[in-house]
This record gives C-alpha cells, structure tokens and sequence, in this order.
C-alpha cells in the first residue's frame, strides 16, 4: 500500500508539473485512455481531448504557471490536491485557485474532477 500511495503522490505531482506547467502531450502518458474529466462547464475524454484542453488554457495566459498548495492526499485510488494558478492575460495580472480529485487505476489517472475560483 506505501508503495501505490508513493506513486499516486508522485504521479499527481507530474499532472501538475509535466502537463499543466508543462507540455499538452503529457497527457498521453498521464492518463488512460478511457479517462474521463469533469469540469464545472464540460466533460473532457481522453488523452488527446485533455491534451487539447491545457493547450487552450496555456494560450489564453502568458506566464502561466500551477503551484501545489495542499497534498496531495491519497485514500485508496483516490488523489486530492489543492493547487494556486498564477499568469497574465491582456486584461492584466491573474490568480485562481482549484482543487482536484482524480481516481487512479494501473498507475495513470481514470478519472478528474476540478473545482476552480478566481482570487482577488
């Protein structure tokens, strides 16, 4: 069990790092591909929908960049994490902050849910 807790710690810090502040195509490693991800406004599939989801995000901002703020938190297969989003769009100086529940199933995320908010 130390050892599947050790690889959901590591592999939700390489969801933040290698794909969210990092490259979109990290997606293809990260996830199964029968992932499945629940944002407030849509549900994504698949790795090349994910992929192409963080492509979005990172376009709309310069400078964009994830800080893990909490955990994360493994129970089982399940991972959370609460993250601090920071970056610049034409309107000025950005900050949100999110938290994240994914499910892990074969060392690769099944599953995503995210909650966000924007901070003053």
């Amino acid at each position: 069990m130390a050892e599947a807790t050790s690889h959901s710690h590591a592999l939700y810090r390489r969801w933040l790092e290698e794909l969210w502040n990092g490259t979109p195509e990290a997606a293809h490693e990260l996830v199964t591909e029968d992932f499945a991800g629940y944002w407030p406004d849509r549900t994504v599939r698949g790795p090349a929908e994910l992929a192409e989801v963080v492509a979005q995000t990172q376009q709309m901002f310069t400078d964009l960049t994830f800080a893990l703020a909490v955990g994360p938190v493994v129970e089982g297969d399940l991972v959370a994490g609460r993250w601090i989003g920071s970056g610049a769009s034409p309107e000025g100086a950005v900050r949100f902050a999110g938290n994240d529940l994914v499910r892990v199933r074969d060392g690769r995320i099944v599953e995503y849910w995210v909650g966000t908010v924007t901070l003053g």
